[in-house]
């Protein structure tokens, strides 16, 4: 058990809240994770109603299969880019015909660090249909396994500020 369990489920608790609430469906695009954004989503019972897939693609020729992640992007970038997660979660979005989506790559450690992108080092990307893409960059501390759950953590936490942020617009507009 990881010291941030409990408050990835009680994220994904008010994630799924939200999502049941406003009547939305969300998808997860990971690559670092593996899955683990999903899996959080999926502790919440009554989870199939707000999630119907999602998608590990570890693999860069699976990042550009599966999500239409360009490959001149891989190329040209890394996994671990802004233009590959963006590209993730718009490929996530229109997929699993959700109406949010989340994308995360990053470099989980022990190894696999560089200078440019030592381990910590994590993209996330947020989305909703017809709505527009946020996308970040944190440095993470700590094991494979902490790096791992706080990645979940501000995925999820990621989530919920892209469903008051389209509450907001719907409200004034």
């Amino acid at each position: 058990m990881s010291q941030y369990d409990p408050l990835i489920d009680s994220a994904a608790a008010r994630l799924g809240n939200a999502l049941r609430r406003e009547g939305l469906l969300v998808t997860a695009a990971e690559s670092c994770t593996g899955g683990g954004i999903c899996e959080a989503i999926t502790r919440v019972s009554g989870s199939s109603a707000w999630f119907h897939s999602g998608f590990v693609t570890y693999a860069n020729h699976s990042k550009a299969r599966w999500l239409n992640v360009s490959e001149a992007d891989l190329a040209a970038h890394g996994a671990v880019s802004e233009p590959v997660v963006r590209a993730m979660a718009l490929g996530a979005l229109e997929a699993a015909e959700a109406d949010l989506a989340v994308a995360v790559s990053g470099i989980a450690g022990p190894d696999g660090g560089s200078p440019d992108k030592p381990v910590g080092t994590v993209w996330f990307a947020w989305t909703s249909k017809g709505g527009e893409t946020l996308s970040l960059c944190k440095r993470l501390q700590g094991s494979r396994r902490e790096v791992r759950a706080q990645t979940v953590l501000h995925a999820l936490e990621g989530l919920l500020k892209l469903i008051e942020r389209r509450a907001v617009r719907q409200s004034s507009g």
